[in-house]
Formats: structure tokens, C-alpha cells, sequence
């Protein structure tokens, strides 16, 4: 790749230009990477709900345009901008919206929270300048115009065949990993699969209830599931969920629809008491609220993990905490991107947790915004899209 290396690159991106606009795949201009930055070939990416809430414009991502969404991928490093050591061309990586600078003082700790590449939906820019590294060559209707920037998302923008991240968003992994299935540990299995391990701690013989069994939440069934967990009770409005929550551990399912009494209520009948973790999945207060309470007192935990879009307020009563239950945030599964992801991805090689059920579709790249209505119309979990081909070495 050295006869692109400093050079600005010509390259196809599918750029979001307004809420609800259906993504234009068409050329653009990527820079060079500046000080501690990379730039990556994007050879898959998948689709989130996230990048849907942003494209949507439903929550605080979704306010900069234009836009080149996206962040669970996987590419190869095309080079790199001066300082940076970790990673050099050739080598395989994911992005990682939540970064890890290993400098700052909360990188130092047990948190994941870095100071400087923490996940911010509402940064839009690259951090060492304030600037974009993405313009582009024609306006939305491929007719020619004046150069416009457009803005990067999460830390990350993989919608694209060449991105430029920091170099603390970015994890080298094995160059033997199956690379499509390594793009869902950028977001959603790591994000499931890490509540269970890091921000829980599931031990064997244990009881969980997850609510929402999107890819998250089976996620975390997963995790479970990988842990030793006894039962594992997968709660979704949508009956075509529970089939695949058995491929990931789930034991027992539990419709709302088909109860006549709140879903605590029965959840603590077929746990005879709670179980000892539950996960909210959904970004829902109401759920919230019914997870916390299917939690047994004494000891029961209870983890967010779904996005929340308004600034509603926790649905407890503080004596409710009284009982020795408690409730946690969980960002990323509380993964530390690059001290811990590359173990991570080791032990999904070896089949401690399986990422292939995750993909449930495969497209091309300019079928982009076909996948984006497969995930609106729920027959997705994980739609991979190919970007750019690439050989191994």
C-alpha cells in the first residue's frame, strides 16, 4: 500500500446526508492520518442500532450532517500517521468506539471510561485538530459542487472502504481470525458478552434474566451461557426471538404479551425467589424497572445496557435499594479495548463464545440501505457487508 501512504485517497462511501435519508453510496476524499492516527481499509462492516438511531436522527448522534455512520467493522491498516507504535500496514484490526489511550488517569484504573477516547455521540470531529479527515468530490446527487466535509461518528465511520481513526479506537488482532465474524466484536457481542463477564461477573450455577433479545441482549445470553449460568430466561415481545436465543444458552422464554401479571412476577415464580442478574436490554425505564424487581433481594444485580434517548429518570424508589439489591451501568461491556479485545477474540476463536450465529445476513456494499431496513423490520440480527477485498499475506 506504500503508493497511497501520504496521499489523499478517492474511495466509495455510503454517507448519511440528513435524518431518514436513504445513505448515497458515492466517492469521497479521505486525508492522510495525522499525528497518532490511522487509516484503515475497510474489508467488513455490520449494522447497529445505533448507526439506525443516528441515521434516524432519534438520538444525539444523529444532529451532524453529512455523515459517514457506521462502527463494527474490520479492515487492514493502510499506514499510519506519526507516533504511533502498536500497529503498522498490514495488520488486521477492528475500531473500537470506546477507546483506550493507556495514558490518562481512568485508563490507569479498572475502568474503560478513557478520558479522551471514551464512546461521545455527540463528537463528530477528529481529536488532534478539531477536523474532519472525509470531504467529498460531488454533491448527493452525483452532480459536481464545491468540496464539503463531511463529519466522522463514534470514533470510528467504517460505511466506507477507507476510514481514519486515533490509534487508541483501533485493536490489532490475530491475522488468522475469520474476519467477517471479528467485525462483531467492534460493538454488539463484545457490548453483550462483557456485561455478562465484566460488569456482572456471572458465576456458575447462577440465574440470569435478559430483556431484549436483539443482538446485544442475546449477547449477553451468550456470555452467560459461556460462564456456567443454570438458567438463562430470555424476555421479548417477539416470539421469533426465542429460537434463536437456544443457539445462545437461553433455557426459558417469557412473553409479556401472554401475561395477565407484571414479568417480575413470573420470572420470580420460576426462580423461586429471582434471579441473581438480569439485563436490560431495550433502553426502556418501564423494562428497566421490571428487570430490576425480577432480581432476587439480598444480592441481586441488575445491568443497563440498552441506549436510552430521553432523559428520563431511574424508576426506583431509593428504599428499594434498601433490600440489598443493586443496578449498574454497563458501556462496552466494560471491556478495555486494547488491553483486553485481542484476548477476547482469542477465546471466540477457540469457541468459548460463538459469533457465527450472530450473521444472519450478508450483502454487498451498495445494498447498504437494504440492510438498514432489514434491521428496522427485525429480521435481523447482524446484516455483514462486504467492503473491500482484500488477500492475505
Amino acid at each position: 500500500m506504500a503508493e497511497t501512504q501520504g496521499k489523499v485517497i478517492t474511495c466509495k462511501a455510503a454517507v448519511a446526508w440528513g435524518p431518514k435519508e436513504p445513505l448515497v453510496i458515492q466517492e469521497i476524499c479521505v486525508d492522510p492520518p495525522q499525528k497518532m492516527e490511522v487509516r484503515v481499509k475497510i474489508l467488513y462492516t455490520s449494522i447497529c442500532h445505533t448507526d439506525l438511531g443516528a441515521w434516524a436522527g432519534v438520538n444525539e448522534a444523529g444532529r451532524a450532517f453529512p455523515r459517514i455512520l457506521g462502527h463494527e467493522a474490520v479492515g487492514v491498516v493502510e499506514s499510519v500517521g506519526e507516533g504511533v507504535k502498536d500497529v503498522e500496514e498490514g495488520d488486521y484490526v477492528i475500531p473500537t468506539f470506546n477507546g483506550e489511550c493507556g495514558e490518562c488517569v481512568v485508563c490507569k484504573t479498572e475502568s474503560n471510561l478513557c478520558e479522551r477516547y471514551k464512546v461521545d455521540p455527540m463528537k463528530s470531529l477528529m481529536v488532534n485538530d478539531g477536523g474532519t479527515r472525509f470531504s467529498t468530490t460531488t454533491n448527493k446527487d452525483g452532480g459536481s459542487s464545491q468540496s464539503q466535509r463531511i463529519y466522522h461518528f463514534l470514533n470510528t465511520s467504517t460505511f466506507t472502504e477507507y476510514t481514519v481513526l486515533d490509534s487508541a479506537c483501533l485493536v490489532k488482532i490475530d491475522p488468522n481470525a475469520p474476519l467477517k465474524q471479528m467485525s462483531l466484536l467492534s460493538c454488539g457481542v463484545s457490548t453483550g458478552v462483557g456485561a455478562a463477564w465484566n460488569s456482572a461477573n456471572v458465576k456458575e450455577g447462577t440465574t440470569t434474566a435478559v430483556f431484549g433479545l436483539g443482538a446485544v441482549g442475546l449477547a449477553v445470553a451468550e456470555g452467560a451461557r459461556a460462564r456456567g449460568a443454570s438458567r438463562i430466561i430470555g424476555v421479548d415481545a417477539n416470539d421469533s426471538k426465542f429460537e434463536k436465543g437456544k443457539l445462545m444458552g437461553v433455557t426459558d422464554f417469557v412473553n409479556p404479551k401472554d401475561l395477565t401479571k407484571p414479568v417480575h412476577e413470573r420470572i420470580r415464580e420460576l426462580t423461586g425467589g429471582g434471579v441473581d442478574y438480569s439485563f436490560e436490554c431495550t433502553g426502556n425505564v418501564d423494562v428497566l424497572r421490571e428487570a430490576f424487581l425480577s432480581t432476587r433481594p439480598g444480592w441481586g444485580s441488575t445491568v443497563l445496557v440498552g441506549i436510552y434517548l430521553t432523559p428520563t429518570t431511574l424508576p426506583l424508589h431509593p428504599m428499594e435499594l434498601f433490600d440489598g439489591r443493586k443496578i449498574t451501568g454497563s458501556v462496552f461491556g466494560g471491556f478495555k479495548a486494547k488491553s483486553q479485545l485481542p484476548n477476547f477474540a482469542q477465546q471466540c476463536m477457540k469457541g468459548v463464545v460463538k459469533l457465527e450465529p450472530f450473521i444472519t445476513n450478508e450483502l454487498p456494499f451498495e445494498k447498504i440501505n437494504d440492510a438498514f431496513q432489514l434491521l428496522r423490520d427485525g429480521k435481523s440480527l447482524r446484516c455483514v457487508l462486504q467492503i473491500s477485498k482484500f488477500l492475505k499475506k
